[in-house]
């Protein structure tokens, strides 16, 4: 290999970025010509500059300039193929992770690295452009978050993708076999066959869309032959354990708090493939799992295979699993049109939002289990409450003190209710008050979450409301309205509104974190990164008309100021960044070639192009990071 990239001129030393900028603007001017550049020195924080944390809620909401907020909102962004994350309550964007989306500031979709995890096509394309992400949850220890995984899910193609909470960045995309309309995810909170693992060993996945099985041009014409498969994915490896099959199709998915149940609400019991064969019958359910029937069923080879595809399926239809002894599903009657599920943080009730109906459906858990152990004789008698709330009901959510938040679609509302009150109303207490109060949102809500609220460590603080219309309530930006995210205080015995935040359509449902759960890593490690590039192995190697070229950065330049390939050659560019300064980010672009990426301190990125066309091209930072980064430039010289 040709060695012609001098070693960086100073070891880097850790420190915040504000340090280097103040530090090292003037002292850059005087070493310009340096090949690699300043790095960034270390000062302790005057008294009075660290970033202060917000004021006890009890004092006031408001997030003063340079206070931290209290929690972080995790939201995912529908149509958009991303991940957005929050401040609250200040409502400030702290960032967006692509996921299913390409985005050319980070170069996801872009990069080598972020395509293999996306996919590709045989011609190193992508396998897809686009997604649809509706739900995210973070991964559990002991029923609350551990800060190890987010989770989301891509409607349009069937993908799971896994998050990573220390980096926020995307590092697994799973594909789903057999399956149209992924919409519903939960991870489990314990492992639902070992008692002694209390951690998310596996993620839950509900098909909203039933379709031939395989869908590979066989019975086209005949719908009564379709069907929807309900995922479990391997949490830690992201490989599709099994599947089952049931009836209908499935909306929002929940897990138990011991492990052993999970559920998905289930629409058009009907089978129907248009609005009128969807909506005939008067009741749908709510599908309960018992995770560790099916997977014995596996064990005992009671399992199949759908096309192509090795992952186990069991059979979880409704005529399948009429006896409670052998049954590896339970279909508990509930609303019509049944949207969300959710589970109560003391672990006992699962609740089902009608949404075309104007109730609520309770479900006490260890009545399911009963029922899958002969002691229960109708799963209806799984049923413990089912309140009217109002019109239009979706999702749910709890404030850890024994009361319920409903988004009600139709009626532009949230409404807070007590959950044993509606149990004792259900019971025939005729003086039991089960509706609290209501607060108008502005409009439509789809999803509503509180703070810490699907974890046992419900803190009654906050309640989002996701709204899917804004009309009148930001300056018109033309026919695409901004839609809404309403902050709602929730502590007192009356909801509060505190503030409008603008949501670029279309947010769909979120977790509410508490800032202290959540452990991030200010810069990577380079010994994580296989391919990456030191002052031994920095150079240009040229095998046929495929080169490798191995690239520094440091502020403010590039390793090698000039860049030599052939017209016609295969490019490989892997990047460096050799700065250790929080927040010290470089960036990459190349003219012409479709080039821009970012890598953080210490981390490395790759790309791959096809160098087809002679010319000079300046490979330049896109992402500031000193005084004299517009000077931070290499050539790319194209020979013909």
């Amino acid at each position: 290999m040709k060695k012609n990239s001098p070693a960086p001129s100073s070891p880097a030393i850790v420190g915040s970025r504000r340090d280097f900028l103040g530090k090292s603007a003037l002292a850059g001017l005087a070493t310009a010509g340096a090949t690699i550049g300043l790095t960034g020195c270390k000062e302790e924080a005057a008294p009075g500059k660290a970033a202060v944390p917000a004021k006890a809620a009890d004092n006031s909401d408001h997030i003063k300039p340079g206070q931290l907020d209290t929690y972080y909102a995790f939201i995912s962004a529908g149509h958009g193929g991303e991940v957005r994350v929050l401040g609250l309550p200040s409502g400030r964007t702290l960032k967006r992770i692509p996921v299913f989306n390409m985005d050319c500031m980070v170069g996801w979709g872009i990069t080598n690295e972020s395509k293999a995890i996306i996919g590709t096509k045989a011609d190193g394309s992508l396998q897809y452009n686009t997604g649809d992400t509706h739900h995210v949850h973070g991964s559990y220890k002991d029923g609350t978050y551990d800060s190890r995984w987010l989770f989301v899910n891509d409607k349009i193609n069937a993908r799971l993708a896994r998050i990573r909470m220390d980096t926020m960045e995307c590092d697994k995309i799973t594909n789903l076999p057999n399956v149209m309309g992924f919409h519903g995810i939960f991870p489990d909170k314990r492992d639902p066959v070992d008692a002694a693992v209390n951690y998310t060993t596996r993620v839950f996945c509900g098909a909203e869309f039933h379709t031939p099985l395989p869908n590979d041009g066989r019975d086209l014409d005949d719908p009564t032959k379709w069907g929807c498969l309900f995922t479990c994915v391997d949490a830690a490896s992201m490989e599709v354990r099994w599947q089952c099959r049931i009836d209908g199709n499935m909306e929002l998915v929940a897990t138990s708090y011991d492990g052993k149940l999970a559920a998905a609400t289930q629409y058009n019991t009907e089978g129907g493939v248009d609005l009128a064969g969807m909506m005939s019958a008067e009741r749908d359910a709510c599908i309960f799992f018992n995770v560790a029937r099916i997977e014995q069923a596996i064990k005992d080879g009671k399992a199949t295979t759908i096309g192509n595809s090795k992952v186990p399926v069991v059979d979880g239809r409704k005529a399948a699993n009429a006896d409670p002894a052998t049954a590896v599903t339970c279909y508990v009657p509930v609303g019509k049109n049944p949207h969300g599920v959710n589970a109560s943080p003391d672990g006992k009730y699962f609740v089902c939002a009608g949404k075309l109906s104007p109730t609520a459906t309770v479900i006490e858990l260890t009545k399911v289990l009963a029922w899958f152990g002969g002691e229960v004789k109708l799963p209806r008698d799984c049923v413990v409450a089912e309140p009217e709330l109002g019109l239009g009901p979706l999702h749910t959510a709890f404030d850890g003190k024994g009361n319920a938040f409903t988004s009600l679609f139709l009626d532009s509302a949230v409404v807070k209710w007590n959950v044993d009150a509606s149990i004792a109303q259900f019971k025939g207490d005729k003086a039991a008050k089960v509706v609290l109060d209501r607060i108008d949102v502005h409009y439509q809500p789809g999803h509503g979450y509180a703070s810490m609220g699907e974890t046992k460590e419900a803190d009654g603080k906050y309640f989002n409301s996701g709204n899917k219309f804004s009309k009148d309530r930001f300056l018109p930006v033309g026919p695409l309205h901004c839609e809404t995210e309403q902050l709602i205080d929730i502590s007192g015995a009356k909801m509060s509104l505190l503030a409008d935040h603008t949501a670029y359509p279309e947010p769909h449902d979120g977790i509410i974190v508490r800032r202290d759960v959540v452990k991030t890593r200010q810069i990577h490690t380079m010994t994580d990164f296989p391919n990456a590039v030191t002052a031994e192995t920095a150079g240009i190697e040229r095998k046929g008309n495929k080169v490798q070229v191995r690239l520094m950065s440091q502020a403010p330049a590039f390793s090698m100021p000039v860049i030599k390939v052939k017209v016609g050659d295969e490019v490989t560019l892997t990047l460096t960044n050799h700065d250790k300064v929080e927040d010290l980010t470089h960036g990459c672009a190349i003219p012409t070639f479709n080039i821009n990426f970012i890598v953080n301190p210490q981390e490395t990125k790759s790309v791959t192009f096809k160098a087809d066309r002679p010319g000079a091209y300046w490979v330049y930072c896109t992402h500031f990071c000193h005084a004299l980064h517009l000077e931070m430039r290499s050539r790319l010289l194209v020979e013909a």
